[in-house]
């Protein structure tokens, strides 16, 4: 099975952090910021990716300890789970509507970490979440992650659409590329022999 646990502790977070790549979207989720418990949840079950975090972080200060160190998190699980990524579709992309708003992402698992994000959200808070986290999250993803994700913002204002369809959006995108490619089973999906 593709899964991977990280314990990741620093003066600002305490984490522990598991994800199963071959799940069925189930979600456990603490981590002192009701909106990223949200967000968590929809991004497993959108994906269909097991996902169970438990954070205790200087939520008193703000959230941005808590949401970056989560997604740095979260970044090295996926890399751990999908090992030498054999067999893996490896691309992804997905057009999803969330009510007005219209996100496009698509992400290539290629061992470079990069992060593409056009989003005009607006409103500099979602209730006590600062917005402008969105981006920060998915960046300490795709770094520890090693993949390359682009998402785009196509329609819509409302910044809890945007954001929330930023993560299923995602979900979905990395759901289709870690899939595995039954015609490739064996295979890593590069010339070069390596992702």
């Amino acid at each position: 099975m593709r899964v991977s646990e990280i314990i990741r502790k620093t003066a600002e977070t305490d984490i522990r952090l598991r994800l199963n790549l071959d799940g069925v979207g189930n979600c456990t989720t603490d981590s002192g910021c009701g909106f990223l418990d949200h967000m968590l949840t929809l991004f497993a079950k959108h994906s269909g990716y097991d996902l169970s975090v438990i954070c205790e972080g200087d939520v008193q200060v703000d959230y941005h300890h808590t949401v970056e160190d989560i997604g740095i998190a979260l970044g090295k699980a996926f890399l751990e789970a999908l090992g030498d990524k054999r067999g893996i579709v490896r691309y992804g992309d997905t057009l999803l509507p969330m009510d007005e708003a219209l996100i496009r992402s698509a992400a290539d698992i290629s061992g470079r970490g990069y992060l593409a994000m056009d989003l005009q959200i607006g409103a500099t808070k979602v209730g006590e979440f600062d917005t402008e986290l969105c981006e920060e999250f998915f960046l300490a993803f795709v770094r520890e992650a090693r993949i390359t994700l682009h998402v785009s913002q196509l329609a819509g204002k409302n910044a809890h659409h945007i954001i929330e369809g930023t993560f299923k959006s995602v979900a979905r995108t990395l759901g289709k590329a870690t899939a595995i490619d039954e015609k490739r089973r064996g295979e890593v999906p590069s010339t070069k022999g390596v992702l």
